[in-house]
C-alpha cells in the first residue's frame, strides 16, 4: 500500500517564462493544478499527501513582488479550502508546517489557523502543506530542543526523542517522493523531510508542475509498485 506520498512541485517559473508570462502566473497555474492532483490522490485513496508549497529560501530570497503575489495566491487558495465542501466530504485534515508563523503576513496566518482548526477532527485523509519550509531548519530546531531538554534532565536519546521534536514527527514515513521539473538534474533540496524520507523511493520527471497531470501521477505510482523496497537490507 502507498500510505504517504510527497510532492516537490518544481517548474512553475520556467513554465511561465516559456510562455512569456510573469513568474507569479506560473505559481497560479501550479495552484490550479494542485486542485486536480488532490482529487486524484483522494480517488486513489492515498491517506497521507505532503506538498512542498514554498521553501524558506523562496520566502526570504525571491523578489519581493513575486513573494507578495505568492501570498496573494495562498490567500485565495486557503479561502477556497475554507469553503470547500469536498474537504468535508472527503474528511481531510489539513496541517501547515514550516516557518510561516514567522514569515507570513498576519491576515494569511489567521486564515491558515482557521482551516487547520476547522479540519482538525477529520481523520480520513491527511493533507500537509509545507510553507516557508526547509528540512535543514526542521532538523536544526529539533536538535536545539533536544539539547535544551538534555541540559535540564537526564534521558535516553532515541528515534522517538527525535520524532517528538521534528515538525513532521507525527507523519508516517514517506513511501514515494515525486519531484517535477527535473530534466537531467534529479536532486533533493534543503534536506527535504530528511528523516521521513530515509527509505523513500523517488520519481523524477522533466514535466513542469503546471503540466503534471493526474495521468502522470498514476504512472509514477505504478512505477513505485514495480520496485523492490529494501529498507537497508
Amino acid at each position: 500500500m502507498l500510505k504517504h506520498l510527497a510532492l516537490i512541485p518544481d517548474g512553475n517559473r520556467r513554465w511561465a517564462k516559456k510562455r512569456g508570462l510573469l513568474p507569479w502566473q506560473g505559481h497560479l497555474a501550479g495552484a490550479k493544478n494542485l486542485e486536480k492532483i488532490l482529487k486524484k490522490v483522494w480517488e486513489l485513496k492515498i491517506p497521507y499527501f505532503t506538498f512542498w508549497g514554498m521553501s524558506a529560501d523562496n520566502a526570504l530570497k525571491r523578489p519581493k513582488e513575486e513573494v507578495k503575489m505568492l501570498f496573494k495566491i495562498f490567500r485565495s487558495y486557503f479561502h477556497k479550502l475554507l469553503k470547500s465542501r469536498e474537504i468535508e466530504k472527503e474528511q481531510v485534515k489539513i496541517n501547515v508546517i514550516g516557518r510561516w508563523e514567522n514569515l507570513f503576513p498576519k491576515d494569511l496566518k489567521e486564515l491558515i489557523r482557521k482551516i487547520v482548526e476547522k479540519t482538525k477532527n477529520n481523520q480520513k485523509f491527511f493533507l500537509t502543506l509545507l510553507l516557508a519550509y526547509n528540512g535543514t531548519d526542521e532538523m536544526l530546531e529539533a536538535i536545539s530542543k533536544i539539547v535544551k531538554k538534555a541540559k535540564k534532565e537526564n534521558f535516553n536519546f532515541s528515534e522517538k526523542t527525535l520524532l517528538e521534536n521534528l515538525w513532521t514527527g507525527n507523519l508516517p514515513p514517506v513511501d514515494l517522493v515525486i519531484r517535477t521539473g527535473c530534466e537531467k538534474d534529479p536532486h533533493n533540496s534543503a534536506g527535504f523531510m530528511m528523516w521521513q524520507t530515509a527509505y523513500a523511493q523517488f520519481y523524477f520527471t522533466k514535466t513542469l508542475f503546471p503540466e503534471f497531470s493526474s495521468n502522470e501521477l498514476e504512472r509514477a505510482i505504478k512505477s513505485y509498485f514495480k520496485r523492490e523496497r529494501r529498507f537497508g537490507g
